[in-house]
């Protein structure tokens, strides 16, 4: 009617317009973005991370100054410890291969017999890892027994003295799709030098100059500090 409001009867008060607010929905292309965003946020964080760890195998393999030379043979690309091998203790009890990360590692190889050759490469690891000084307690040894043949008991024993050795059996088999020998040789005739993040990365010559295996350890120590830390 002429002259009325839309105000409801009796309020007394104008009728006040309906608002509507519309709220935009964020578009495909704009999830896109913020995914992509995240992802590359998680990529800088990550190499962050690992950037001490580049930063030192970068040095020891890319920037050598002149006249240097390593000893061992450097694996490249390296080699990592695949988390399918197959470790048992020596009462048969299954060991995953991931507890071995997390130290340098001394590795020696050879039958369960140890012959006199197999005892002289174990006194060797041990006397390597002496030879450390204070860097000693970021190497560990390990002796990969590569068949069924019982470890005599006074050499259990020996090796467990001390800074125990530990002795793994895994099939020769399965062990050579990690580690390697030089030419002509067996895989029992060194000694592998494996770092702590589990890659297979250094090979001695057989019958090693104690000096120089010291050297091109302390070499990898010293690459290695501003990441790594003694015990797993």
């Amino acid at each position: 009617m002429p002259g009325s409001n839309s105000s409801a009867p009796g309020s007394g008060a104008p009728a006040e317009p309906v608002g509507l607010t519309v709220h935009s929905v964020p578009t495909l292309d704009a999830q896109r973005q913020r995914t992509l965003s995240g992802r590359w946020k998680m990529t800088l964080i990550l190499l962050a991370c690992a950037a001490p760890v580049i930063a030192s195998y970068f040095t020891y393999y890319v920037i050598r100054p002149e006249g240097r030379s390593n000893y061992g043979a450097l694996i490249q690309p390296s080699r990592m410890l695949p988390d399918a091998l197959p470790l048992t203790d020596l009462d048969g009890r299954a060991v995953a291969p991931a507890t071995l990360r997390g130290q340098w590692l001394l590795v020696v190889v050879g039958g369960g017999g140890c012959d006199a050759t197999c005892e002289q490469r174990l006194f060797m690891q041990r006397q390597f890892r002496e030879m450390l000084g204070r860097e000693r307690e970021r190497v560990d040894k390990v002796w990969l027994v590569t068949d069924d043949a019982p470890v005599a008991e006074v050499l259990r024993a020996t090796l467990a003295a001390g800074d125990p050795v530990q002795v793994l059996r895994v099939p020769q088999q399965a062990l050579a799709r990690w580690l390697e020998p030089e030419a002509g040789q067996s895989i029992d005739a060194h000694l592998y030098v494996v770092d702590p993040m589990g890659a297979w990365m250094m090979r001695m010559p057989r019958d090693p100059q104690p000096a120089k295996v010291k050297r091109d350890l302390e070499r990898l120590l010293r690459a290695s500090s501003s990441w790594d830390r003694a015990g797993r």
